[in-house]
């Protein structure tokens, strides 16, 4: 497939019920240090068979109105106006049975193997049996198709393999920006 088709396939890409991939790099601006990514030096070496954690969501849900109103959790108890459901790891590096979570018509965080690469256009398989599927329809073991902005995380398997794939520049760069990430947590 060449870059125009990638381009096209992700234009063309729609999910049910009005779900689409969250823009990272927007989320990033708009919540700062509340919201991390990856930099982009890092996005820079990632190739087939990484994994890549992105998030579908839809602004015809919300919170339900027996929801509490913040956060429950014990680190940031912030308002819980669109709870996010989320997958810790890949299915295929750690499998876990398929739980029984009712549809709510949340976000969902979810990973993604990467088959093939453009640029930045990238197109990968779902590797998470998705709580949300019967709103969104995306189903595990799906190509989907996902741009640079929409990453939220490359999965801590494959940090030595980009490390060691760096050249110098961009090990200062990364080294810059993890001291940067240090200094604001």
């Amino acid at each position: 497939m060449d870059a125009f088709d990638f381009h096209e396939a992700l234009a063309l890409q729609t999910f049910a019920n009005g779900y689409a991939l969250v823009n990272g790099v927007a989320m990033h601006a708009q919540h700062g240090a509340r919201f991390q990514i990856p930099h982009a030096v890092l996005k820079k070496y990632l190739v087939s068979g990484y994994f890549v954690e992105v998030r579908v969501d839809s602004p015809r849900f919300s919170a339900h109105p027996d929801a509490p109103s913040n956060c429950t959790c014990p680190h940031c108890n912030e308002d819980a106006e669109k709870p996010i459901l989320s997958h810790e790891h890949p299915a295929s590096l750690l499998p876990v049975p398929r739980q029984d979570v009712p549809s709510r018509g949340w976000g969902e965080d979810f990973w993604v193997q990467i088959i093939a690469r453009d640029g930045d256009v990238f197109c990968g398989r779902v590797d998470n049996s998705l709580y949300e599927t019967r709103l969104h329809a995306i189903q595990q073991q799906q190509e989907i198709y996902f741009h640079a902005d929409h990453i939220l995380a490359v999965h801590p398997v494959h940090r030595e393999e980009i490390v060691l794939a760096m050249d110098a520049a961009d090990l200062k760069c990364l080294a810059q920006w993890l001291g940067e990430q240090r200094s604001e947590g």
